[in-house]
């Protein structure tokens, strides 16, 4: 079975997000992924960390202005000066809480700019991070995200992930399968992961199309996580959706795959 992380954006969220660390914990999870980590002291969510005995899997880097419909700016032209300031940031948190995965998000196609010139820009700043990653054995991960969820993302197809992958040529440079968006846009999920199976670093779930538990909605987990476990992947699967009701009462699917909870647990 995969190790599974709990995303402490969405998940718990009947308790202040400080306190979804233990909330985690106590529902077997060994693992857990943020969004945007930034609204608190870094030495305090690795104090939470280490109390609970949790890895942190994954989160993102700077975003720009989420309020603003900002998803990201590594692909955005003239914003590289932020960018790398981003980049900074997220490697302090990311020594901070000892996690080894970061995403970079792409950004929103502005009006009128050249998707050659997107492409390009993503390409340096990848690689710039890429390379300031390198030196503290850091990872990068890009996201592919649904044109429904995110209009106008510059990489809404996994393809399009791995085309830029291809091109920055790093080591630890990799992509972040989410079988939710990739269902949305493209479907055939376990052809498309097979096929990029080699480049996969991260994965994440949930269910379609309202994002909710992986047993709810049109996917048969199941089945992906033998086909996940078949492929020798064993990275952490991020629970990256929006609990129904309740988290841990919706957990009954992490339950029917193991009495034990998710593998990895340590306790």
């Amino acid at each position: 079975m995969p190790k599974f992380a709990a995303n402490l954006t969405m998940m718990f969220n009947e308790v202040p997000f400080l306190e979804r660390f233990a909330a985690a914990r106590n529902a077997g999870f060994a693992g857990v992924e943020v969004l945007f980590p930034y609204e608190f002291e870094a030495s305090e969510l690795a104090a939470r960390l280490n109390d609970n005995g949790l890895t942190q899997a994954l989160f993102n880097l700077p975003p720009g202005s989420w309020e603003a419909g900002e998803r990201g700016l590594a692909a955005l032209p003239g914003r590289e000066d932020e960018f790398r300031a981003g980049v900074d940031l997220a490697v302090a948190y990311a020594d901070a809480m000892e996690c080894k995965t970061l995403h970079v998000m792409a950004g929103v196609v502005p009006a009128g700019v050249p998707w050659e010139q997107m492409f390009e820009t993503f390409v340096d700043n990848l690689a710039y991070a890429a390379d300031v990653f390198a030196k503290t054995g850091l990872t990068a991960v890009l996201e592919p995200l649904n044109s429904r969820d995110a209009p106008g993302y510059f990489l809404p197809h996994a393809a399009d992930a791995a085309r830029v992958i291809k091109a920055v040529d790093r080591a630890n440079v990799g992509l972040q399968f989410d079988f939710y968006h990739v269902q949305i846009m493209d479907g055939d999920l376990a052809r498309n992961f097979k096929a990029h199976r080699d480049i996969t670093r991260h994965i994440q779930v949930s269910g379609v199309p309202e994002r909710h538990e992986p047993d709810i909605g049109e996917i048969n987990y199941p089945y992906l996580f033998d086909l996940i476990d078949d492929s020798g992947y064993d990275g952490w699967v991020g629970c990256e959706y929006r609990p129904r009701a309740d988290t841990t009462e919706g957990l009954g699917w992490l339950r029917a795959l193991s009495a034990d909870g998710p593998e990895g647990r340590t306790s």
